[in-house]
């Protein structure tokens, strides 16, 4: 018998999150909390396990938000600010723990290297600096994740390859705008798929609602949930109302159970 597995979404929005600084959109000036986004991630639970997908500028605050006091390693899809700027604040995890294990493409653990190059030294290191321990996997080979087989996904964000994920019968893919027609055999049979949908408008490397939803009929995953979100998409709940039956927007703090 599988271990049951829980999701909690840490942040559900764009680049700039929800609010953007400054804004006066009406998303932004939203009294409502489910259109208040932090940048995108999602929490991994089963057993004695916590993992996370990416980790971007809010994941102090999203550490903080859900009481998180152990980190069992951290997933990346790729390499942009908003998926892994907070890279830095696994400090606490690191000294309580030992080194944090990180799951990524040798692309991606080339950009950290170049960006957090004091993380990554191995003479003379700052004492204070975390360590990180590197777990290189492919888009093509699936890897045991204390338990749990885990199916790398790949996606593209325009022309850049990503990496979604899929545990059991749940599916995680953000940034996407296209997949490769052949990736779509690993999504058969999902309970539950998360795909990024920007806005309403065409975006050169996001998927649009429009498109969203095309690819969510394609999937055909018993329930999906949009993630990746920015104000203009719409309010939560007028947009909410009119998404098709099992298609729901995710908001943060939102938390799936799976048996």
């Amino acid at each position: 018998m599988r271990s049951p597995l829980k999701i909690t979404f840490l942040g559900t929005g764009t680049s700039q999150g929800i609010p953007i600084i400054g804004s006066t959109h009406p998303v932004c000036l939203s009294e409502d909390p489910k259109d208040k986004r932090l940048r995108v991630s999602v929490q991994l639970q089963w057993d004695d396990q916590y993992f996370v997908i990416d980790c971007g500028p809010d994941f102090r605050q999203q550490m903080l938000r859900v009481g998180q006091r152990q980190l069992d390693g951290i997933l990346l899809t790729h390499e942009h600010s908003d998926h892994t700027a907070g890279l830095d604040d696994i400090r606490p995890f690191f000294f309580r723990q030992g080194d944090v294990p990180f799951y990524a493409e040798p692309r991606v653990f080339d950009a950290l290297k170049d960006r957090f190059g004091y993380i990554f030294e191995t003479e003379n290191k700052y004492p204070g600096a975390p360590t990180i321990a590197e777990h290189v996997i492919q888009s093509d080979t699936s890897f045991d994740l204390k338990g749990k087989r885990v199916t790398p996904i790949r996606v593209f964000h325009g022309d850049l390859p990503v990496l979604g994920f899929r545990i059991d019968d749940f599916a995680y893919m953000t940034d996407v705008k296209t997949i490769p027609d052949a990736e779509f055999e690993k999504l058969r049979g999902l309970d539950v798929v998360v795909i990024s949908a920007l806005r309403v408008e065409p975006h050169r490397t996001h998927l649009n609602l429009e498109e969203a939803l095309a690819m969510a009929a394609r999937i055909g995953a018993k329930k999906t949930y949009f993630t990746h979100i920015s104000h203009l998409l719409g309010f939560h709940e007028e947009v909410s109302k009119n998404l098709p039956e099992n298609v729901y927007l995710a908001y943060d703090k939102l938390e799936l159970n799976f048996n």
